[in-house]
């Protein structure tokens, strides 16, 4: 964590068997602490998250943009999806 970064305190639910094994690490010297370990967790994900989308944004401008509402109907149709009727609740 740097030093003067604004944290808050949570509370997060674990399966015991992982709560184990990140235990374990700090334990052998691996991970600074439970709440290190989590902070680095997130901070991977978020990145392959960001990481994914810029990638999907590139493929999608590589090959014309996102489908058209055409391309999505012919799609659903070669899969065998049907439309959804949409219906007043009232």
């Amino acid at each position: 964590m740097v030093s003067g970064m604004a944290t808050k305190k949570i509370t997060i639910t674990l399966e015991a068997e992982q709560l184990d094994r990140v235990r374990g690490l700090v334990e052998a010297g691996k991970a600074s602490s439970v709440s290190g370990f989590v902070q680095h967790a997130v901070g991977v994900s978020l990145d392959d998250i960001a990481g994914w989308g810029a990638m999907l944004a590139e493929a999608l401008r590589d090959t014309g943009g996102p489908l058209s509402q055409e391309e999505k109907d012919w799609a659903d149709e070669m899969l065998g999806n049907r439309k959804r009727r949409t219906r007043s609740v009232a």
